[in-house]
């Protein structure tokens, strides 16, 4: 709801997510590269959060705004970054099990779960529309995902997606309510410093070593996935997710064009069938969404 934004701007949030977009599926592209030339998934995660954590702490320290992440909802931060670090391990699975584009559209799920955890954590009622797109989301996913064939795309990969759609959504209402009172430096500074350690902890199980490639394949998915994390949290405290999603969408362009150039692969009709019907769910979802923050409150006498 637009209610729960911190400074609504709805053009600079657009602008925002696009961007946000465009570096989500370039961290996806570098990610499957670099597993593919042996990097491990935890292994990934650890260095994506500790050059994250560099990177922002080292820029706050050299424009002297360290002190500007100072906060008193430590509690909030560690919730944040227990749903963060499992998210991350789903994500990031999806992207490995999955071809881009298929990855990238199962993701697309999120607004329809985040239908469902508002009916359950705020026991708001679905209604016919919200009711409509979820039922015209998972069709989608259904068609992509071409249950019974043997050639379809992993369904373990697909189940992944899913619980990362779920955890995404969560994720969104947290860092929502985050952004009423911290910056969006300090949500990703903490994020990344209670985590980069805990990921830290796999390392001795999964470290293998790299030619300079990869290592710099590494350090890109790193950085563009800090930036992605960045533009991300800021759109959040300028627009709502019901507002902004349809900039989410461009994302598939450029899985699919990562796919083919540097994967040569070219996405199933399949896909081009249930994706459009998974961006349509996520688009009636946002379009009720605003219809319903337009309306005056029910008062009682």
């Amino acid at each position: 709801m637009d209610g729960s934004i911190a400074r609504p701007r709805p053009m600079l949030a657009l602008g925002l997510r696009l961007i946000t977009a465009l570096s989500l599926a370039t961290m996806g592209a570098l990610l499957k590269l670099a597993e593919q030339r042996g990097a491990h998934l935890l292994e990934l995660i650890f260095w994506r959060q500790a050059l994250t954590f560099l990177l922002i702490g080292g820029f706050l320290l050299l424009v002297g705004k360290l002190a500007s992440v100072k906060t008193k909802r430590i509690k909030s931060h560690v919730y944040r970054s227990v749903y963060g670090i499992t998210g991350m391990v789903f994500v990031y699975g999806a992207v490995v099990l999955l071809p881009l584009a298929e990855a990238t559209a199962i993701s697309f799920t999120t607004p329809m779960f985040a239908v469902l955890l508002s009916m359950l954590l705020f026991r708001e009622k679905i209604g016919k529309y919200r009711a409509a797109a979820i039922a015209l989301g998972f069709t989608g996913v259904l068609i992509v995902v071409q249950p019974g064939n043997s050639g379809a795309v992993s369904l373990f990969g697909v189940c992944v997606g899913l619980v990362a759609a779920f955890l995404v959504a969560v994720i969104s209402i947290q860092i929502q309510d985050l952004n009423k009172t911290e910056s969006p430096w300090s949500i990703v500074f903490w994020f990344t410093a209670m985590t980069w350690p805990v990921a830290a902890l796999a390392l001795p199980f999964v470290w293998t070593t790299h030619d300079a490639v990869t290592w710099q394949l590494i350090f890109a998915m790193a950085l563009s996935g800090a930036t992605a994390q960045m533009l991300l949290t800021s759109s959040l405290r300028y627009g709502s997710a019901a507002t902004i999603i349809i900039m989410d969408y461009t994302s598939l362009i450029w899985a699919t064009a990562f796919g083919y150039y540097l994967f040569d692969r070219l996405p199933p009709t399949t896909l081009a069938i249930g994706a459009p019907l998974i961006i349509a769910s996520g688009l009636l979802v946002a379009w009720r969404e605003r219809v319903l923050s337009k309306k005056p409150p029910v008062t009682t006498s």
